[in-house]
């Protein structure tokens, strides 16, 4: 059995998962009345984001003005619907990701990732503080050829300001967008349901600037 939680498994080493997708809540805990699932408002857009525990990497976008809706899973894996225990197990490939539905009239792809950089840590490779495995990878999930390029030179930037502070190299992965699978309702918008909940999210202290 694959064991090494630091190390992504291949297809083959991965768990089978299942057909059924997660159920869960229809409406936002946070933005109450907004939709947690599709469809969602015509003319917004989604960005996907990995960066630590999913838990407080969702609270920093939805205290973003803008954005419209927010929710967590994962993504980036082998495994079908996977739950969260086996993501956990390190057998399923998949990141702890945040799936951001934003209108870009108020706020730009280019916002979320200056939130992104500067809310953790992405020069830690298969962990995030003292979470350690693949799910707490740093990555990047685009749409459109402009975010993949805005993500790689935002990438440069700040990797230049982290050099500069005596930070290490970016491990940041920057992927087309895959598949996302929402975690278990329990999951969504924790924090706000659990204001005392943990939460390992921590920044480098370092502003990003263009």
């Amino acid at each position: 059995m694959f064991s090494d939680k630091t190390v992504l498994p291949s297809k083959e080493q991965a768990l089978p998962g299942r057909s059924d997708s997660m159920q869960v809540s229809s409406s936002h805990y946070v933005y109450r009345g907004h939709s947690l699932v599709e469809p969602f408002q015509p003319g917004h857009k989604k960005a996907l984001f990995g960066l630590g525990c999913f838990w407080g990497a969702e609270r920093k976008f939805w205290q973003l003005e803008g954005v419209y809706s927010t929710a967590v899973g994962y993504a980036a894996g082998f495994t079908p619907n996977p739950t969260y225990e086996e993501v956990c197990s390190g057998q399923t490939g998949h990141n702890e990701v945040v799936l951001v539905i934003y209108d870009p009239a108020i706020i730009t792809y280019s916002d979320l990732l200056k939130t992104f950089w500067e809310s953790h840590n992405p020069t830690q490779g298969m962990q995030q503080g003292n979470d350690v495995g693949t799910q707490y990878r740093s990555g990047i999930y685009y749409t459109t050829e402009d975010e993949s390029n805005l993500a790689k030179q935002t990438r440069e930037s700040f990797q230049s300001q982290l050099s500069s502070a005596g930070f290490g190299s970016i491990t940041t992965e920057i992927l087309p967008s895959p598949l996302f699978y929402y975690a278990e309702d329990y999951h969504q918008q924790y924090l706000a349901k659990n204001p005392n909940g943990y939460c390992g999210l921590g920044g480098t202290g370092v502003k990003f600037s263009e």
